[in-house]
């Protein structure tokens, strides 16, 4: 009976021993296992969205005088038919809405360019009658200097003359517009040898101021639209436009009426 007992006893140790050693084994067997890693909320970030590449910016600058001067380099270069407030926005690189805000309409756009024009203008003729001597001198001076503008600026001297797509009761056009008549008045009260107010005319004042600007008002219209080429095809050879300006002036002179 003792022998039966040391038998099983010896049996269960060794089976508690076989499954210890089997235990181990297994887990020597098992891949390590990564350590748990602790799962954090990232903070959120707000994404800033990025500008597209055909997005315009609204304002640069002195987008006054930034739209102003596109709306010239237009009107130059693609004439009037071709200036409309979208032209001048994207040549301007803004927005089709700036034009609008600053001018209101193409008309506003329009009158405020054309005001530009007659300043241009009057400082040219002003400073050709500064750097003439004598009375007759600064007639011709002046005179030159009007067909010269509208020679270097055809788009915008057009556009000076247009009225039906100006806004004359706009401040800035009617006070640049003003100055120049004021320009051509002192140029025909010089030829005149007489002090002509702007204001005021006599007759044979407004005869003479309307005369000599429908001379040359109507040699630049002419000139502008090569209606001239057959006269100076015609013309002693070197004759050139100025050479009939110039005699067309003197003619002009020695008609007036002395006060």
């Amino acid at each position: 009976m003792i022998v039966k007992q040391n038998l099983y006893s010896v049996k269960i140790a060794t089976y508690n021993g076989r499954m210890t050693r089997l235990s181990k084994e297994n887990k020597a067997a098992r891949p390590a296992q990564a350590p748990k890693r602790r799962v954090t909320r990232a903070a959120t970030v707000r994404s800033v969205p990025r500008r597209r590449t055909n997005d315009t910016p609204y304002h640069h600058g002195d987008l006054h005088e930034a739209l102003l001067k596109a709306a010239e380099r237009v009107l130059e270069r693609d004439g009037l038919a071709g200036l409309t407030l979208r032209a001048v926005a994207r040549e301007a690189g803004v927005s089709h809405a700036a034009p609008t805000h600053h001018f209101g309409d193409l008309t506003g756009l329009l009158s405020e360019l054309a005001a530009i024009g007659f300043r241009q203008f009057g400082q040219a003729m002003a400073a050709a009658d500064a750097s003439a001597a004598t009375p007759p001198e600064k007639g011709v001076a002046s005179a030159k200097a009007y067909v010269a503008y509208a020679q270097a600026h055809p788009g915008m001297y057009g556009l000076m003359f247009r009225s039906e797509r100006l806004d004359h009761a706009r401040p800035s056009l009617h006070e640049a517009s003003e100055a120049s008549f004021a320009g051509l008045t002192r140029g025909v009260g010089a030829s005149r040898q007489e002090e002509i107010s702007k204001e005021q005319l006599t007759l044979d004042q407004a005869a003479a101021i309307a005369s000599a600007w429908s001379l040359v008002h109507g040699f630049t219209m002419l000139l502008l639209d090569g209606r001239l080429k057959t006269i100076l095809d015609r013309a002693p050879e070197g004759t050139s436009a100025e050479t009939v300006l110039t005699a067309m002036l003197g003619r002009s002179a020695s008609k007036q009426p002395r006060p």
